[in-house]
């Protein structure tokens, strides 16, 4: 707020009306001190959280009061404010980013997940970063690159099966234990397949066959902490080094210290990477081959595209195609899994002109931010263009944040868009999918934006 914001005469009280007066005694002549007012909001009281009722309370929300609105908890002892204003996402999530840190979702979080990168905050966060980040750097991704195209390839066997006998697939169940499997085989190579072998089966399993997440499912995923544990100690009695994300982790060293990751902070983060690393993804491709089969020309597009991009060498993955990636951000357009982003205000601020005070929850709805008529023509059409080069250069960068923004952008970005990349260019070469359901799939807003039901397709190979 500049000084000529500041200071006004009675006279300008009627063009300001969303400031508050003060009378000012320290100079001769007579101003009135003026500072922001509280955004405008419903007097009905509201909490507001990543569930469904949320929804459609934030699109009532936007539509009455505009890109920011203020909300009063049920019990009175916290204000919230939803923002869809790029110019204020931008300063929460990078101009101002020290006065927020992670919002009412954290308690939930961090039950499910203890104190990993999704809930920690301020040293430890920032300490934690620096030591996971160099799991993600692209050249260690690439290495994960047959992992991932040799889970494809049994899919796509297991999938040719149901094909010849004309029998649907579920899609939802196969792609949430093809993401699992993935992650699980990049964290700990050879010890997960002793892990099968010594239990029949996958304990991490329970993460697709469950779809709640309460606290009955994170006392039973936080009980599997014991089994990566014994697969650290292992490692360390062997004196033994895999080419995998587990290895990596408990050979960081913090710059400052030297010190490798303390081992409850190790355990956080494994448990954080079996989640983030499944779901979203998971979640994302389940939306994307939904709207391929709605989307008879963008599916025509999508193939003739692969077909251009294909490797010289038989069984090697597809070569790298700009519109698979385009068809991916524009279905996270439309279905983006984290679709509510949520900030607590550490002092003071002011958003859309609007006094905001310590304490303050602050939502960022990505779902209805990412079809703004502000920043996107036709919003609910599926139009990968979107993503052309020149079409992003043109946009506000902070009008689409699937992965967030900021210092606090998902680590686990380059891993998610190479994994689902490579999937769908290896699906879509060898079948087109078609819808089963009389309906769309309806969408649960829950911590990540799922479909509610299942979603089954049949298979029709090319």
């Amino acid at each position: 707020m500049t000084n000529s914001d500041a200071i006004k005469t009675e006279t300008d009280m009627d063009a300001a009306p969303c400031w508050r007066v003060r009378h000012s005694s320290a100079v001769k002549r007579r101003f009135i001190m003026v500072q922001p007012m509280p955004a405008p909001g419903p007097q009905q009281r509201h909490d507001l959280d990543a569930n469904d009722e949320s929804l459609p309370l934030l699109r009532d929300l936007m539509q009455r009061y505009g890109d920011t609105c203020r909300v009063t908890s049920l019990s009175g002892s916290h204000d919230s404010v939803v923002i869809h204003n790029t110019d204020d996402i931008r300063h929460v999530l990078l101009g101002n980013r020290g006065n927020y840190v992670k919002g009412l979702a954290l308690d939930r979080v961090r039950v499910l997940l203890g104190n990993g990168l999704m809930a920690s905050e301020g040293e430890l966060w920032m300490r934690q970063r620096r030591m996971v980040q160099p799991a993600f750097q692209t050249q260690v991704i690439r290495g994960f690159s047959p992992l991932m195209h040799q889970a494809n390839v049994d899919l796509i066997e297991r999938w040719a099966g149901h094909a010849e006998r004309g029998e649907p697939v579920n899609l939802t169940r196969d792609l949430s234990e093809l993401a699992l499997k993935i992650v699980l085989r990049a964290l700990f190579s050879t010890d997960f397949e002793r892990l099968i072998d010594a239990e029949g089966a996958s304990p991490f399993d329970l993460l697709t066959r469950e779809t709640r997440r309460d606290l009955a499912f994170a006392a039973k995923f936080r009980a599997l902490a014991h089994l990566v544990r014994a697969m650290i100690d292992s490692r360390r009695q062997e004196q033994r080094i895999e080419m995998d994300l587990l290895s990596i982790l408990m050979e960081a060293r913090d710059k400052d210290s030297g010190e490798a990751m303390p081992d409850r902070a190790l355990l956080d983060e494994i448990m954080t990477l079996i989640v983030a690393g499944h779901e979203t993804t998971a979640s994302t491709l389940n939306w994307t081959w939904y709207l391929l089969s709605q989307n008879p020309d963008v599916e025509s597009r999508l193939h003739a595209a692969i077909a251009g991009a294909m490797p010289a060498v038989e069984g090697e993955p597809p070569a790298e195609c700009a519109y698979v990636e385009h068809v991916l951000q524009e279905s996270m357009r439309l279905y983006p899994a984290g679709w509510l982003l949520s900030r607590r205000a550490v002092g003071d601020d002011t958003l859309g002109g609007h006094h905001v005070a310590a304490g303050t929850e602050v939502f960022i709805c990505t779902y209805l931010l990412h079809r703004h008529e502000a920043h996107w023509e036709r919003p609910e059409a599926f139009d990968p263009e979107r993503f052309a080069p020149e079409a992003v250069e043109a946009r506000d960068r902070f009008a689409y944040l699937p992965f967030s923004a900021g210092p606090r952008f998902c680590i686990g970005t380059t891993f998610s868009m190479a994994e689902m990349t490579m999937h769908l260019s290896m699906v879509a070469q060898r079948f087109q999918l078609q819808y089963v359901g009389d309906e769309p799939p309806q969408a649960e807003f829950q911590i990540n934006l799922r479909t509610r039901q299942d979603v089954h397709m049949r298979l029709v190979a090319r």
